[in-house]
C-alpha cells in the first residue's frame, strides 16, 4: 500500500524545558507523529547555521522524518517552556530561522503531491514565512486535506489571519482554550457545540476536531459527530498531545477508517503521548492498543 504523504509547514525549534531541551514545533510534531503512524511525514521549515540547527537536522534524520529544511543566518528557534502540573506555558523567541521559510520549487512540488498539509497561525507571524506558507497552501491539491491547527500563541495571531486560514482549510483542529479565545475575538454567541456547527458549515469543513484536555474530544463532520471521553493516564506532560491527535486522526481517515475508528486511534495515541516527556516519544503500540481498548 502506498504511504500517505503528510506535510507539516512551519516552525521547527527547541523547547527549552526545565529538564533540558527537546525538539518541537507543531508542524514538526505533526510530521513526526505522521511518520510514527506509518505515513511519510515531511516537514517544511528552516533552521540556523548554528549548533542548535545542526542538532535538529540530525534529529530529523535519526527519527526518519523527511524534510525540506533550509538553513539561514538567523538563529535556530527556541521556546522557553515552563510546566505547571504538566501543563506548558511558552515564551517564543522572535526573528529566528523559521521566520524566514523559503517558498522553493521543491516545496511547491512536495505540497502538490501531498495527501495532507498542516499549518497554524504561529509560523505566519513574520512576512517572509507568511508569504511562503500561504503560497504553499494554495499549491496543495484540491483533494488534499488542508489542516488548520489553529495553535494560538502569545500575540502572534489576529482576526484577519485566522479568517484567512479558515477560508483556506478544510479541516480545523482547535482546543477548548483556543475556542474561548476565538469566540471572544469573533464575538461568537452560543455554546461550544453551536459554535463548532457554525464553523463547520460557514467554512465548508470536512472535519472539525475539538479537544478538551483531560475531559473529552469531539469530531464534527457534515454527517456525523463523535464524542469520546479522555482516558485517565498518568501524565508526564501534554506537549505535542494535540499534534499526535491530529496526525493520527488524519492518517486514519486517509487509510479508510471510519470517523469513529480514526477518532478512537487519535484519542489513544494522544493519551499515550501524555505519559511520556517531550514532543517526540517512541511509540509503544501495545500500550496504545491497551488504552484504545479501554475507551
Amino acid at each position: 500500500m502506498k504511504k500517505s504523504v503528510m506535510v507539516g509547514i512551519g516552525e521547527l525549534l527547541w523547547d527549552i524545558l526545565p529538564s533540558g531541551k527537546r525538539a518541537g514545533g507543531a508542524p514538526a510534531n505533526f510530521a513526526y507523529h505522521a511518520t510514527q503512524n506509518g505515513a511519510e511525514g515531511v516537514l517544511i521549515s528552516a533552521v540556523g547555521k548554528d549548533e542548535n540547527g545542526k542538532e535538529l537536522l540530525s534529529l530529523l534524520e535519526k527519527n526518519h522524518i523527511s524534510h525540506l529544511v533550509s538553513q539561514n543566518e538567523r538563529p535556530t528557534g527556541t521556546v522557553e517552556v515552563e510546566l505547571e502540573n504538566g501543563i506548558p506555558t511558552y515564551r517564543i523567541v522572535e526573528n529566528v530561522a523559521w521566520d524566514f521559510i523559503e517558498n522553493s520549487t521543491e516545496a511547491q512540488a512536495l505540497v502538490k503531491k501531498a495527501d495532507a498539509v498542516c499549518f497554524g497561525t504561529l509560523a505566519l507571524r513574520a512576512p517572509q514565512s507568511r508569504e511562503s506558507i500561504l503560497s504553499l497552501i494554495d499549491a496543495a491539491s484540491q483533494n488534499a486535506f488542508k489542516v488548520f491547527d489553529i495553535n494560538l500563541r502569545e500575540n502572534f495571531y489576529s482576526l484577519d489571519l485566522i479568517e484567512t486560514l479558515l477560508q483556506k482549510c478544510n479541516i480545523l483542529k482547535i482546543n477548548d482554550i483556543e475556542m474561548a479565545m476565538i469566540s471572544q475575538l469573533f464575538n461568537f454567541k452560543g455554546n461550544e457545540y453551536q459554535i463548532c456547527e457554525y464553523l463547520l458549515q460557514k467554512y465548508n469543513l470536512q472535519y472539525l476536531i475539538l479537544t478538551v484536555g483531560e475531559k473529552y474530544s469531539t469530531v464534527f463532520s457534515p454527517h456525523d459527530c463523535s464524542l469520546i471521553n479522555t482516558p485517565n493516564v498518568e501524565v508526564a506532560d501534554t506537549i505535542a498531545a494535540g499534534d499526535s491527535f491530529t496526525a493520527t486522526f488524519i492518517q486514519g481517515i486517509l487509510e479508510g477508517k471510519t470517523q469513529l475508528q480514526a477518532h478512537k486511534n487519535a484519542v489513544a495515541t494522544a493519551a499515550f503521548v501524555c505519559t511520556k516527556s517531550g514532543a517526540w516519544p517512541k511509540y509503544d503500540r501495545k500500550k496504545i492498543e491497551e488504552i484504545k481498548n479501554g475507551i
